[in-house]
């Protein structure tokens, strides 16, 4: 790796819906790649009325917490959790949160309330300004419930639109509504993630673009996590370096990881 303090912030074990591997697969693999600490941040899509959510809360965390002792001294184990849809079920979320004692909680927007994942919507020219208006609309009512550390993806819908359906995003047509998101996210001092997972697939870019990070930077934003979004133990860490270099660029000198639900500041080095 072109870094020393190499964290994964976002990895998913097979308590995800979606994962396919063990905890310690994930981190057996980060500690060969180099990697200083890894967050474990398996999906918890609180508005799927078909999970057990207290089964799953509890599971995933006894099986981070042995991955945690398994490799202290080998590897930082940070217990996380992707917190999907949390503003839908805001009651819940907030109780799951009170009582789970987790590292870092990164909050995200997978699907409109009600409706199926971005993954499986039938994107049009006709249908994508009123859909990402709706998305960008539920992302602000997200950061402005505050109860999240870092905002994941921030851009999740073009994977699709672009990376699938190949329809083109005019950004201006949505730059008011994002500035209002990274000013609440700068105002609550909370993160925005860097996410790596469609560079050289899907729409072959970050998630968000380099110029909403500038953005962020130029509002006055201090925190980005940075994540691979694996699913597989081999994707852990994939492009990490490659979102230093971006950051580095941005003007960043450090990049954030959480310990407690709390921010710390670590050097690009």
């Amino acid at each position: 790796m072109k870094y020393y303090n190499i964290y994964d912030m976002h990895t998913h074990s097979d308590d995800s819906f979606d994962g396919n591997q063990s905890c310690v697969l994930l981190c057996e693999s980060a500690v060969q790649k180099g990697a200083r600490g890894i967050a474990i941040t398996d999906h918890l899509d609180i508005d799927d009325k078909s999970l057990n959510v207290r089964n799953f809360v509890v599971n995933q965390y006894i099986h981070t917490s042995r991955a945690k002792s398994a490799f202290s001294s080998d590897l930082e184990v940070i217990q996380g959790i992707e917190l999907g849809q949390g503003i839908y079920r805001k009651e819940l979320s907030e109780r799951i949160m009170e009582d789970i004692k987790y590292d870092f909680v990164l909050g995200a927007i997978h699907n409109l309330e009600n409706e199926e994942d971005f993954y499986f919507l039938e994107f049009t020219k006709d249908n994508v300004k009123d859909l990402l208006t709706r998305y960008f609309n539920d992302i602000y009512e997200l950061v402005k419930w505050d109860k999240t550390d870092s905002l994941a993806h921030l851009t999740y819908p073009l994977r699709y639109i672009i990376g699938k359906y190949n329809i083109n995003v005019n950004f201006d047509d949505y730059s008011d509504m994002i500035d209002e998101i990274l000013k609440k996210l700068i105002e609550n001092k909370k993160a925005i993630e860097l996410n790596v997972s469609s560079l050289n697939k899907y729409h072959n870019d970050f998630m968000p673009g380099i110029e909403i990070i500038k953005r962020y930077k130029e509002l006055g934003g201090e925190y980005v996590t940075v994540g691979s979004d694996a699913h597989y133990s081999n994707g852990v860490c994939t492009d990490i370096d490659k979102a230093y270099d971006a950051l580095s660029e941005c003007g960043f000198e450090k990049f954030t990881i959480y310990k407690n639900r709390e921010p710390h500041l670590l050097p690009i080095v």
